[in-house]
């Protein structure tokens, strides 16, 4: 049998992004609830299948009015919108260590197809209490507008509040399911 099934270890996994604010500089956010399952073919790494789910209310960038702001209907709406999910479509090969993972991302209810470039999966390691565990990291650029997050503030000198690109940048660990 040459495939495992892995769950993501809330733990020690972020889902992060950034996006520019007023023009001039990033500001850096996560969410603090992420949950998920890969099923990896070792032999066949094309077969392989990820999906996770984020919880939008669980969002953080360490400025609560900020993030009660986020959570409105103005961008992810966490009442009508409670998730964020990704479902993978095709695993490939893009190099020694990384693949490209294409799939599904849904955000509040609209779902474009996304690519996370991937380091790793790494090697299995075993943890003190005999967990077996693997990490990856991902990431990619997304248009917030595509999503729906339309929402912006013109500013008075001539530009927008809130950028429209948003770098996300995973950092994933799996535990080997039992």
């Amino acid at each position: 049998m040459t495939t495992t099934k892995w769950q993501i270890d809330s733990a020690h996994s972020s889902a992060n992004f950034s996006i520019k604010h007023m023009m001039i500089a990033k500001v850096h956010g996560g969410f603090e609830k992420i949950t998920g399952n890969l099923s990896l073919d070792s032999a066949d790494i094309t077969k392989s299948v990820v999906e996770a789910t984020i919880e939008a209310s669980s969002i953080n960038t360490r400025e609560a009015q900020r993030d009660a702001h986020l959570k409105s209907a103005d961008f992810f709406d966490v009442e009508k919108f409670p998730v964020i999910t990704f479902k993978s479509k095709k695993v490939e090969q893009s190099g020694e260590d990384e693949l490209k993972v294409t799939g599904d991302l849904t955000i509040r209810d609209v779902t474009k197809e996304v690519v996370l470039e991937v380091e790793g999966p790494s090697a299995e390691h075993t943890d003190p209490w005999g967990n077996t565990k693997i990490g990856l990291s991902a990431k990619t650029k997304i248009k917030r507008k595509d999503f729906g997050l339309n929402w912006n503030a013109a500013l008075e000198a001539g530009g927008v509040l809130v950028g429209d690109d948003v770098t996300i940048t995973l950092d994933i660990q799996f535990a080997k399911n039992k």
